[in-house]
């Protein structure tokens, strides 16, 4: 039987088993699928095992997603502008890095009726979330992709890095007055019920608001998005369900259905 896995830690909180057995079950494969802790300082010494022992490939999660990026021989172009990796493939002896999380991102808003040609896109936070969506937000041909975080010049430098894939600019959080068609917040700020800095102003009524963070309630984020006049706020559930889909994809070489998944996982 083929063997995946995902590594991170924690690690017992992943949903990644249940998704991808679900998508085997889905099309019809026979495979295997944990979740593995990795001790930190040892990412490197976990894989080793792990291939050693049958791996085929894994999805990597925090705070391991750097470690994956250094390890990888060979890496997309997705995974060399994130420079993080989400998912590895072994393969002729050779260790190939991937970054899904863009597709996860896209896939759900277009599933979601968001199309982000010719919009006005804000995205907070400048971390490994928002660098691993960046690029797949720019092939959108957003009008502008605005991105904002605490410290102005990390923003800054993520919009240099990404500046020949679209039109793409940084603004301080304080000088932000614009209203924006999608709103994302790559931020951690809903793990612990706070909201990002920025003003209620940039929510275009009738916007789209999107929070990676996923919960069984309603996000600290996305209530408040609501509050200003959303017309939506979704969660990063499906978020995660697509880009476990896009390395189901890489892996298998087919594309399962997300839509009944999310609604398992919703329950």
């Amino acid at each position: 039987m083929n063997k995946y896995a995902v590594f991170g830690n924690p690690i017992i909180q992943s949903k990644s088993p249940i998704i991808h057995q679900a998508f085997a079950q889905q099309t019809g494969l026979n495979l295997e699928y944990t979740a593995l802790l990795a001790p930190v300082g040892s990412f490197a010494a976990s894989i080793a095992d792990f291939k050693a022992a049958g791996g085929k490939g894994c999805n990597v999660t925090m705070p391991f997603k750097l470690d994956a990026y250094q390890l990888s021989d060979e890496l997309s172009l997705r995974a060399q502008l994130a420079e993080a990796v989400n998912t590895l493939t072994f393969k002729d002896g050779k260790v190939y890095g991937d970054n899904t999380d863009g597709a996860g991102l896209i896939n759900d808003l277009l599933i979601n009726g968001a199309q982000l040609k010719n919009k006005q896109v804000l995205l907070i936070g400048s971390g490994g979330a928002a660098r691993g969506v960046i690029k797949s937000i720019l092939d959108q041909n957003p009008a502008e992709l605005v991105i904002v975080n605490r410290t102005f010049t990390k923003a800054q430098q993520l919009a240099e890095h990404f500046t020949a894939y679209g039109n793409i600019i940084a603004k301080p959080m304080a000088e932000l007055n614009t209203k924006f068609d999608i709103v994302v917040n790559s931020s951690s700020t809903s793990l612990t019920g706070e909201l990002p800095a920025v003003s209620a102003c940039v929510f275009k009524p009738g916007c789209l608001a999107y929070d990676m963070v996923y919960k069984d309630e309603t996000t600290s984020f996305n209530l408040w998005a609501l509050e200003q006049g959303a017309a939506k706020a979704l969660d990063g559930l499906g978020m995660l369900v697509g880009q476990a889909a896009e390395s189901y994809k890489v892996w298998h070489g087919v594309m399962p259905d997300i839509n009944p998944v999310i609604q398992m996982l919703r329950g």
